[in-house]
């Protein structure tokens, strides 16, 4: 449906280097990157909003590098709705078929159909000003599907919301995806977000496309440790993989040596998820896992959950609920007991 092959893209001092992307018919991709990362000239290089140095977009099997927006077949809406005050919704989501001259039955037949889908029937009179966060979000999808778009662009649509809204949103529009399976990308800083939504993710950063894959790959087996952080997964450590006599592979950070199941002999970085980490007051199990011992270092409450950070040496850090805290009755400066499995340990080379 979409290839980017090798899309140099340069905006004042920031340039987007080199990037490559496919996007199948029908998929739900989220690009997903820090703030500055360059996902929204990503976004907008695809929709041909932006010259390009070099490189080709390719729409359908057929090279779109030097086609007009316009007569791209795309859709796109921002986080801030970019809807008109002084228009009703009813006339915000019919802009797009009055600008290409619809004929009015095929425009009441289009109003219907994306309303009906979206529940906002009741909306169509008011202005838009008068609407809630989550209510102008749904106008502003309205107003970019009615026009039945090839492809959806969605440019950080949830972050304005508040996080009950968002929440509701990110399951409208997975059942939106549902009925419609539209090509849809969606442009985030939010990895929950990116996870919730995305059939595939591709993290981005300092200009460039760091790792395309399923959220369970860029989750649990991130390529670089850019990808490992931007994921929260916390716990990444320098050393080097052997193999020892046993036949067994191991990590070895400092003086410790971790069990793992995989990794190349160069592989110098490995990463545990803290919710793989396991903290416990009484002898933890040693069947073929990773047993230490260590001191309780820094406790960081998230509200539901906290980070218990322990010193073996290195810090690793686990997640924990609060329950499990309380039952545990943890205290910095404890002595504990950590585990985790080998096979929750994944290396790479950095």
């Amino acid at each position: 449906m979409i290839r980017i092959r090798d899309l140099f893209v340069t905006l004042g001092d920031f340039t987007l280097k080199n990037a490559n992307l496919d996007v199948s018919e029908g998929e739900y991709m989220v690009i997903v990157g820090p703030t500055g990362a360059g996902k929204t000239v990503l976004l907008e290089s695809i929709a041909g909003l932006y010259p390009i140095r070099h490189g080709q977009v390719w729409l359908r099997g057929k090279d779109a590098t030097r086609l007009a927006p316009e007569r791209r077949g795309m859709s796109i809406v921002y986080q801030d709705h970019a809807l008109f005050p002084h228009l009703s919704v009813r006339e915000n989501i019919l802009f797009g078929l009055k600008m290409r001259k619809v004929r009015t039955d095929e425009m009441a037949k289009s109003l219907r159909l994306i309303t009906d889908l979206l529940g906002i029937d009741d909306l169509l009179e008011r202005r838009t000003t008068t609407l809630s966060g989550g209510e102008r979000q749904k106008v502003a999808l309205a107003r970019a599907l009615c026009v039945q778009p090839d492809v959806l662009l969605l440019d950080e649509p949830l972050s304005a919301l508040d996080p009950g809204t968002r929440e509701a949103m990110q399951e409208e529009l997975r059942r939106l995806h549902r009925s419609l399976r539209i090509t849809t990308l969606h442009v985030t800083h939010d990895f929950e977000e990116a996870a919730t939504l995305g059939e595939r993710i591709a993290v981005i950063g300092e200009g460039e496309v760091k790792q395309v894959g399923p959220p369970e790959e860029i989750f649990r087996r991130p390529n670089s440790e850019f990808v490992a952080r931007f994921a929260m997964s916390r716990n990444i450590f320098k050393g080097e993989t052997f193999q020892a006599e046993t036949g067994k592979r191991l990590f070895k950070v400092g003086q410790i040596l971790f069990h793992v199941l995989d990794g190349h002999k160069d592989s110098n970085r490995a990463v545990v998820r803290p919710e793989d980490v396991v903290i416990s007051l009484a002898e933890a199990p040693s069947n073929g896992g990773n047993v230490f011992s260590g001191e309780i270092t820094q406790i960081t409450d998230r509200g539901s959950t906290l980070y218990i950070t322990v010193g073996l040496p290195p810090e690793i850090t686990a997640l924990m609920t609060r329950n499990a805290f309380r039952e545990l009755g943890l205290t910095r400066g404890m002595k504990v007991k950590v585990f985790f499995e080998a096979s929750s340990v994944h290396v790479f080379q950095a």
